[in-house]
């Protein structure tokens, strides 16, 4: 199994903002990596919102695993999950 070298926090909002971004999704920019790789930060919020929704396995996950790990999993996921601090 590959294992990545980016923080899940950073992929999972990268994610999000090519859903948001590119026309192969909700968006309407035929290319939308740069615009990606400037606004990813914006996202990364919503990507704690979905690792926190995520420390807690559902039923048909739980039985295909071992729950402590998955938990233990997310947890260290969050850790990593710093938002940019805005200074004003």
């Amino acid at each position: 199994m590959d294992v990545s070298t980016t923080p899940i926090a950073e992929r999972i909002a990268r994610v999000l903002a090519a859903e948001h971004l590119s026309a192969n999704a909700a968006g309407d920019q035929a290319s939308a990596s740069a615009q990606v790789d400037a606004h990813w930060q914006d996202y990364l919020p919503h990507a704690i919102a979905v690792l926190k929704t995520l420390r807690e396995p559902d039923r048909a996950m739980a039985a295909a695993g071992d729950v402590a790990v998955w938990e233990s999993m997310i947890l260290a996921g969050l850790k990593g999950a710093v938002p940019p601090k805005v200074l004003l």
